[in-house]
């Protein structure tokens, strides 16, 4: 008899199914958080570096560089206009003033802080349709796969 991990390696059909519907709600997502970005004044990339930022804590250029896939060159154009928009700022490192980090300013955290609540509150009304057993499962499912695929 096949257990249900078995099964669900063996049914291609239903990975496939998976796979897709991660992308479509991935792009969704993103959508939405474009259109969000509209009542502000930077660009998706901008609002990424925000986060990583937010979420990570001060960074160089290169580890930024790193989380976003891209090159180092790209990355200072994008602090360079953000630092102009007083989102960021640039502060040595005080154990290697070689070292320059960037740093997350108050107007750069508020914009993260109002889009993301945005987003709660749109995902909150997608999920009203759900029980609050769907929504705990769901959540639960979707920590589980996130903490699987971190360890990749």
């Amino acid at each position: 008899m096949m257990d249900e991990k078995q099964l669900l390696q063996h049914n291609e059909k239903i990975v496939a199914e998976l796979e897709k519907d991660l992308r479509y709600i991935s792009a969704i997502i993103k959508q939405k958080g474009r259109e969000l970005l509209t009542d502000f004044s930077i660009t998706p990339p901008q609002f990424v570096a925000l986060q990583w930022l937010f979420e990570e804590g001060d960074m160089t250029i290169g580890d930024l560089s790193n989380k976003m896939f891209l090159a180092c060159s790209t990355t200072t154009d994008l602090i360079d206009r953000m630092e102009k928009k007083e989102l960021v700022m640039r502060v040595r490192d005080p154990k290697d003033r070689r070292v320059v980090r960037i740093h997350l300013l108050d107007k750069g955290e508020k914009i993260i802080d109002e889009v993301i609540k945005k987003r709660q509150v749109y995902l909150q009304d997608v999920l009203n349709d759900f029980t609050a057993d769907e929504v705990l499962t769901l959540k639960d499912n979707l920590s589980r796969l996130h903490k699987v695929m971190r360890k990749d």
